[in-house]
């Protein structure tokens, strides 16, 4: 049986957040297997220049959340789609109704 995948952050830039006295994702945020060199849509982390966030979940970056969506700019469409995008206007996930026999 397959387990669930656990997706953190990589993103563009860093804001320091002196409440929680850590950096935090700014920016375009992308997700991020931890163990791999790429994010889930396929860029290279080094070669496009953005920072790991592995303390960050994917789901707290989301503008929706509010967690630690504070300055991110844009959210990767591809990487939601990927990773899945849970919140208060996230459509269920897709079901088929009437399978053909």
């Amino acid at each position: 049986m397959a387990g669930t995948r656990h997706y953190d952050v990589a993103a563009s830039g860093r804001w320091w957040d002196e409440d929680d006295r850590r950096w935090l994702p700014a920016g375009e945020v992308h997700a991020w297997e931890p163990g791999r060199n790429e994010t889930v849509c396929g860029l290279s982390l080094h070669r496009s220049g953005l920072s790991r966030f592995a303390a960050v979940a994917w789901t707290d970056v989301l503008p929706e959340s509010g967690g630690a969506a504070d300055a991110v700019r844009r959210v990767c469409p591809r990487c939601a789609a990927a990773a899945g995008r849970r919140g208060a206007d996230a459509r269920p996930a897709w079901r088929r109704v009437n399978p053909r026999p």
